[in-house]
């Protein structure tokens, strides 16, 4: 089957994107399926793209071409208007029209994420030129997307009460700025948590900790994603630091995007923003409002809430009936947790299941089930919550196309059932197969693609494939490479890699798939000798029939070795 894989797209998480696309086009199953990369770019254009680009570290490193760039600033191709009517290099990809994808590829792997990519939008297109895609369907995506509409949802579902605000741009008004904080302090104590409600990754995210109306300020102006810009603050950079702060507006882990919107202007590049304000302030006017042309018109404002942070995935059974994976404990390192503390190296810690009880880790996922059937979700989805200190779950922000790099929330907890990374892909073709068919479009097509699928899949568990040892010592390095090692080894589908930790030269032990998906060796070596915790037992013996279907029988056992050769 031709998975044609989605990635990049118009939001600012662009480049996560890419990331998950990396993930699906490196470890999808190569005896099942044949990945065809499909790069979306700002305009959203659809190029079929060279392969070879999938190995870049960035979309900036490719596109635009290099030769597109101007200034010394690096930017995306939303900053050369002009190039939305052109080829694209032969040395990048083939641009398709929607009505060409069926000749390349049989079903669309979305790992795009945010407003466009995640909302309903790509899927309507996909399911009008009749391409059946991954992860949950129209209602399930619309409701995911919209923060304040779960927030609502959520507790018509469950009953939970969490203070919230929802605060239209129409009342952010700069004479009103006191007045608003004080009414905010008030009903909802501080901090106050503010949010962009269509965005995902944590941008868009702020915590106001402190009694002070500049934060405040800032926070809000940073998720309605503008800057109040004074002519002083303007006027005390020199040349070098107004370059510097035009390139951190185009980037989108800490800027505004662009482009952007100066009094009543579109300004779609760097060197033109600050040619822009060297003018207006020369004029003398006293400040610059600086807005994305894709500000939000609302922000969401919520109370704190003290507890324990986790994240929990939900998938389906072939029924249609939800599977709660074990939720993962968010352990922050960092005060505010935002898209660089996400993604930037021990910024946090995970553990699974969380730091408490049974029964409690046994309700947490019951709500989690509860709240992605009734929200109209189907697949996968993550959703993440609070325990609070008196036991209360609050639950946040369902993730209808989580991350998706190797060792992510998802394939950490789908590990715990079992699933390797290429398993859990090809889970998420199947089920999003057997989902598109209960909509009742091209009904009896989606069926026979799904029974040619369940066939290969059937006849792939049937063949004992060769196994492969991947030897690694106790290191960090050394474990990270194993890990690398063994998800390309399971994604080219041809031998059976066997993970070995290597203590000394008579102390080996074979590991299980899961303590392939810990972040650092040390967690590994500390669960050696541990009994496996009775919640990832329990889950694992609920989704015994699903795990055998993609990942034929699996042991959960660690086996300790005195030498190598006794491993076989």
């Amino acid at each position: 089957m031709r998975i044609g894989i989605f990635f990049g797209g118009p939001s600012r998480e662009r480049e996560i994107s890419f990331a998950g696309g990396k993930t699906a086009f490196e470890y999808l199953d190569k005896s099942l399926f044949e990945p065809v990369p499909v790069f979306v770019d700002s305009f959203g254009r659809f190029i079929l793209l060279q392969n070879e680009l999938m190995y870049s570290t960035e979309i900036r490193e490719f596109y635009p071409a290099p030769a597109n760039q101007k200034g010394g600033f690096k930017t995306y191709i939303e900053s050369f208007p002009e190039l939305a009517n052109e080829s694209v290099p032969s040395s990048i990809g083939t641009l398709l029209s929607p009505d060409q994808f069926a000749q390349h590829f049989d079903f669309a792997f979305l790992a795009m994420h945010g407003p466009d990519c995640e909302d309903g939008a790509i899927q309507g297109l996909l399911e009008w030129y009749k391409i059946p895609y991954s992860g949950p369907g129209l209602m399930g995506s619309a409701v995911g997307i919209d923060k304040i509409l779960q927030n609502d949802m959520i507790a018509l579902v469950n009953g939970q009460d969490k203070k919230s605000w929802t605060l239209k741009y129409s009342q952010w008004i700069p004479r009103e700025y006191p007045l608003l904080f004080q009414v905010l302090k008030k009903h909802l104590g501080l901090p106050l948590v503010i949010k962009a409600p269509h965005q995902g990754s944590s941008i868009g995210v702020a915590i106001v900790k402190e009694d002070s109306l500049d934060e405040f300020v800032s926070a809000v102006n940073q998720c309605f994603f503008q800057i109040e810009l004074t002519s002083e603050t303007w006027k005390e950079f020199d040349q070098a630091e107004k370059l510097a702060w035009g390139q951190k507006i185009a980037n989108l882990d800490e800027g505004i995007g662009f482009p952007v919107i100066v009094a009543g202007k579109t300004i779609h590049h760097p060197s033109t923003l600050i040619d822009e304000l060297e003018s207006h302030f020369a004029a003398g006017n006293a400040d610059a409002l600086i807005s994305s042309a894709n500000a939000e018109d609302q922000v969401l404002v919520e109370e704190f809430v003290n507890g324990q942070e986790f994240s929990c995935g939900c998938i389906q059974f072939d029924d249609g009936s939800p599977l709660a994976l074990p939720p993962s404990e968010v352990i922050k390192m960092v005060t505010v947790f935002d898209f660089n503390a996400k993604y930037k190296p021990g910024a946090s810690r995970k553990r699974i299941p969380v730091d408490t009880t049974l029964e409690k880790n046994q309700e947490i996922q019951q709500v989690i089930a509860s709240v992605f059937q009734q929200l109209g979700i189907d697949v996968c989805a993550r959703i993440d919550g609070f325990l609070t200190e008196n036991g209360t779950i609050l639950l946040h922000d369902p993730n209808t196309i989580p991350g998706m790099s190797p060792t992510s929330f998802i394939f950490k907890q789908m590990a715990e059932i079992g699933l390797n990374v290429t398993h859990a892909l090809t889970y998420l073709v199947r089920q999003s197969i057997r989902e598109r068919i209960r909509t009742g479009k091209q009904t009896w097509r989606l069926r026979n693609l799904l029974a040619g699928l369940d066939e290969q899949i059937t006849a792939n568990n049937a063949v004992s494939k060769p196994a492969e040892q991947i030897v690694f010592g106790a290191t960090d390095e050394e474990y990270i490479q194993a890990r690398l090692r063994y998800g390309k080894l399971n994604g080219e589908g041809k031998v059976k890699p066997v993970p070995v930790l290597k203590i000394s030269e008579s102390e080996y032990y074979k590991l299980p798939n899961p303590l392939m998906f810990k972040e650092y060796v040390a967690d590994v070596e500390a669960l050696l000798h541990t009994e496996r915790h009775p919640l990832l037992t329990e889950t694992s013996k609920r989704a015994e029939r699903l795990t055998a279907f993609y990942a034929g029988e699996v042991s959960y056992e660690v086996e300790a070795f005195s030498e190598l050769s006794a491993l076989g």
